[in-house]
């Protein structure tokens, strides 16, 4: 049985699920980022439960098919950008296509109806997101930060980056005000 959950972002998210599960002695099969897959059938007491407590970690359960995909489709977007650097330079509609087994425009269509956004600005915001984490660490320059994230130069980086912004890499990075999004709130 696989069950999906909403909110899961990061190894952490993963422990954090599977300790639950454990705790309510529902044994697993895999957790992976948005999807658990169990050993057997739970029952609704038990699902009720698993949600409640999921709920009070910042987590929910998804029951409709639109959800689950918008789901996987941020999960991918997330890997990819946070886990899987060197994978950036795929495109991205082949790589959620590939990974999906959907259509893109069908993908694209429900994810702009339901997010109000497009995944192409998701995937950048996420981008953006982990240019500000690299600019905190102060280990890497602009140039291997851009080459890292497939942008084709700095000064590409660079205007991305104050158009959703509104700073400068530089100006951010000197900034004493260091203002990061949490993935999962993107």
């Amino acid at each position: 049985m696989k069950l999906y959950i909403k909110n899961m972002v990061c190894s952490r998210c993963k422990m954090v699920v599977k300790s639950e599960f454990e705790k309510l002695g529902l044994p697993t099969i895999s957790v992976e980022l948005g999807e658990v897959e169990l050993e057997n059938e739970i029952t609704e007491n038990q699902k009720e439960t698993l949600l409640q407590n999921l709920q009070d970690l910042g987590f929910d359960l998804l029951d409709d098919k639109k959800s689950k995909t918008i789901e996987k489709i941020k999960n991918l977007i997330v890997d990819l950008v946070h886990h899987k650097n060197n994978e950036l330079k795929t495109n991205l509609s082949d790589y959620l296509v590939e990974n999906l087994n959907q259509d893109y425009n069908s993908l694209s269509n429900l994810f702009s109806e339901i997010e109000n956004t497009t995944i192409e600005k998701y995937f950048i915001s996420q981008k953006i997101e982990k240019v500000k984490e690299l600019l905190i660490y102060n280990e890497l320059s602009l140039s291997e930060i851009a080459d890292i994230l497939n942008y084709s130069n700095v000064a590409h980086l660079s205007n991305q980056f104050k158009k959703i912004t509104g700073f400068t890499p530089t100006s951010f990075k000197q900034s004493k005000d260091k203002k990061r999004i949490q993935i999962e709130n993107i």
